[in-house]
């Protein structure tokens, strides 16, 4: 039978999306997502789409799928999501006991509602797998600069104690934990928080007395315990629990504390820790869409930083921005008429499906990414943004292109300096971020949901900020994998997410410790 599996502020799926790729020698799927808990409407429509995919087979998913996610239509989610689920009666009421819409830590959902659910979806297995990452802002750096620090008011800092709660009441096998990187740092009234979350989770008891609760062996995913001591793992630093997601085959630099919990009954002889692979290519995984062009929107006409020019106008015809731009930076101008010489771009902004072809470049997660069954490309959507950003854009996309590196603000021409004081020194500098084709993206967050100047296209033909779908290749979402709202919204989704890529490697792992069960 699969192993169970309760997903809980599981946002759109990345962790569970890794767990149920993992398939045994028959290709059935050794791990079975039991509940799906998340806050969030939209993550949680998301969580349903996804869940009625696994339903099936592997490959066998219906063409009812397929059209539904062809065609979705944000503004119809409940109709088009009615129509699909009344000719799958069965699976959507698996649907239905899957995802639950649940805000854990809320005055509506106690604890005895969640455990009933956790309990019903167990159906009394005792051996399972707990994943989840409690809500992680009051710990990130940013956050805490914003916040002058962290807060015991702040919900966020205990939430992860209802993750602990039900480890304490329910007793998993094996439990999955993913933070910030700033959790590593993070301090509360002088006291490290990690070290008092290790504690927590190593003797659950500490903090839920009476529960009954066994022992779990805190491990880390990346590294070799340096030696054991009474059979806990010992690690010489905190760093040691912190993966470097582009050392194992995503193509993004997103670093995250993640832990690997083992109730203490289960004695690991051979413990062996991920291994690492070679960096992939932000070209190699979104070189293959589309090209797009934005939209342009509404111009801002404000004075620069010196305040003594308007901000020129940029024509409204793509063909005509090289005339815009030109003998403002010599170190670009020559590429310009480069740029726009080629005529396959798209002028379009593109859709939720967008029925093309795949560009043939050579990527290397093709077999993860790919199903021929789409026919195109979904979530595959520009922003429209304002002429002044796209021409920062293109310059920038030019500038990496001559230079192999993004501008910072002090290398921008005047005119093109956003109306600030200090634009060009102090936290405005990398204000417009163009991402290195050669490397791995930077971390991919939510904040790509307010505007995309650090996730510029390094393409200057097509001068935009990346799409959801370039987003999702970034966090190794399949192709096939649809995430439900608004573009705003889809975006969010993606930027809280753990790479499902990550997730099936630790999924390998946690699949080896069963056979000591």
């Amino acid at each position: 039978m699969p192993i169970p599996v309760i997903d809980i502020f599981a946002g759109p799926g990345g962790l569970g999306e890794g767990f149920s790729n993992v398939f045994d020698e028959n290709n059935e799927r050794v791990f079975d997502i039991k509940l799906s808990i998340e806050k969030d409407k939209h993550a949680h429509k998301t969580l349903e789409l996804r869940s009625f995919f696994r339903q099936f087979p592997l490959g066998e998913a219906p063409d009812e799928y397929y059209e539904f996610v062809k065609n979705y239509n944000p503004a119809k989610d409940k109709e088009q999501r009615e129509a699909l689920f009344a000719k799958f009666p069965t699976e959507a009421q698996i649907i239905k006991n899957e995802a639950w819409q649940c805000t854990l830590g809320d005055d509506n959902f106690p604890p005895e509602k969640v455990d009933e659910r956790i309990s019903t979806a167990l159906n009394g297995e005792r051996n399972w797998v707990l994943i989840g990452g409690p809500p992680c802002q009051a710990y990130s750096l940013v956050g805490r600069s914003r916040n002058r620090g962290i807060s015991e008011e702040d919900h966020r800092v205990f939430l992860y104690r209802e993750y602990l709660r039900i480890i304490a009441v329910h007793h998993p096998a094996i439990f999955v934990m993913e933070n910030v990187k700033g959790l590593l740092s993070a301090k509360l009234d002088g006291n490290r928080i990690f070290d008092w979350i290790k504690s927590d989770l190593k003797n659950p008891s500490r903090v839920f007395p009476g529960k009954n609760s066994p022992k779990y062996r805190i491990y880390s995913f990346v590294k070799e315990p340096y030696k054991s001591k009474g059979g806990d793992p010992i690690y010489t630093k905190d760093e040691d629990y912190l993966i470097k997601t582009e050392r194992f085959g995503v193509p993004q630099n997103r670093h995250r504390v993640i832990l690997l919990g083992v109730r203490d009954d289960i004695v690991l002889d051979n413990f062996q820790p991920l291994k690492e692979t070679p960096k992939r290519k932000l070209k190699d995984v979104i070189g293959e869409l589309p090209k797009l062009r934005s939209g342009i929107g509404r111009e801002i006409c404000g004075e620069n930083a010196k305040g003594k020019n308007k901000y020129k106008a940029i024509p409204d015809s793509w063909k005509n921005w090289e005339k815009a731009v030109t003998g403002y930076s010599k170190k670009v101008s020559k590429e310009l008429d480069v740029a726009y010489s080629v005529k396959n771009v798209q002028l379009q902004t593109g859709s939720n499906f967008t029925k093309t072809d795949l560009i043939e470049v050579e990527n290397p997660l093709k077999d993860w990414y790919h199903d021929s069954r789409l026919g195109g490309v979904l979530n595959h959507e520009t922003r429209t943004h304002l002429k002044e950003d796209l021409a920062r854009y293109l310059f920038s996309s030019l500038y990496l292109k001559k230079n192999s590196d993004f501008p910072k603000l002090r290398d921008y021409p005047d005119w093109l300096l956003p109306n600030h004081k200090n634009a060009k020194g102090g936290k405005f500098a990398d204000r417009f971020r163009t991402q290195r084709p050669e490397q791995p993206a930077t971390t991919v967050t939510s904040h790509i949901s307010k505007d995309g100047h650090y996730f510029i296209h390094y393409d200057p033909e097509q001068c935009r900020s990346l799409t959801v779908r370039e987003a999702a290749r970034i966090q190794t979402f399949p192709d096939n994998y649809l995430f439900c709202g608004t573009r705003t919204q889809q975006y969010h989704q993606v930027g809280n997410a753990v790479p499902p890529y990550l997730a099936k490697q630790l999924a390998e792992i946690v699949k080896d410790i069963f056979q000591y069960l």
